[in-house]
């Protein structure tokens, strides 16, 4: 198998670094590029694994990569590892533009929705999360250049920093920047309040999307009216356990 490091975020002049994982030890192990001899590398007995490094990485490099190895007893050729593609960003073109769902605060198990376009260029728009080495969706909007991807039933799994980028039309293995970002936050609130013989228990969960002010204002409003909603029910509570202390005696 081959893998890519770094898988992405690769700019001009980077180094990048192709490993080839045999199964077994061999002779010598082949880098093709989009189907030419790239380079090769003579294995000793006991390597199980080939490192191929790109230097000062180029447009003309994001393609598709693949390797094989040989061995001598009995003489042979590997089939080809899973293609693996160099994706080189070009800083020529625009970020792409994002929007989030208009909902303020959105309750657990909902959908959140982010659009991502283009900007006219063509070609699939990638979803991307913060933390993630892979785009966490892709979408190829023909016949217009904005992607709708839905969160669905959103979990705390899904709060993080997402963000958009899109391969041109014109150079699939180019990419562009990353654009702005969005996040998707989950606030969760569990006041608990306990009373002999009365057992109060105020659960409260929101959503932010987007980290603005508004935002943190309204999740911290829904906090406030969770807490008097408690201040009121324990001075409601006490009042009673008072009422019925007093008869007892």
């Amino acid at each position: 198998s081959l893998s890519l490091h770094p898988s992405q975020g690769v700019s001009p002049g980077d180094t990048v670094t192709l490993c080839c994982h045999l199964p077994q030890s061999a002779a010598q192990v082949e880098l093709y590029q989009d189907g030419l001899l790239r380079s090769y590398k003579d294995m000793d007995k006991h390597q199980v694994m080939a490192e191929f490094s790109l230097v000062c990485v180029k447009l003309e490099d994001a393609m598709k990569y693949w390797c094989q190895y040989r061995v001598l007893e009995p003489p042979g050729v590997s089939e080809k590892s899973v293609p693996i593609e160099l994706v080189v960003t070009d800083h020529r073109y625009s970020p792409p533009n994002i929007s989030i769902s208009h909902e303020k605060i959105v309750e657990v198990g909902t959908n959140v929705t982010i659009q991502c376009c283009n900007q006219g260029y063509g070609g699939i728009i990638f979803l991307h999360k913060d933390g993630h080495s892979a785009p966490v969706q892709h979408q190829d909007p023909r016949g217009g250049g904005t992607a709708t991807f839905i969160l669905v039933a959103v979990t705390p799994a899904d709060s993080g920093t997402y963000r958009c980028s899109y391969h041109p039309k014109a150079s699939l293995f180019v990419s562009s920047p990353l654009g702005d970002s969005v996040m998707v936050s989950l606030v969760s609130l569990i006041l608990a309040v306990s009373l002999h013989p009365i057992l109060i228990v105020v659960m409260g969960t929101c959503t932010l999307l987007h980290s603005t002010g508004d935002e943190r204002r309204s999740c911290g409003n829904l906090v406030v009216a969770v807490v008097r909603g408690c201040t009121d029910a324990l001075t409601f509570g006490l009042g009673i356990f008072f009422v019925i202390d007093a008869q007892n005696l």
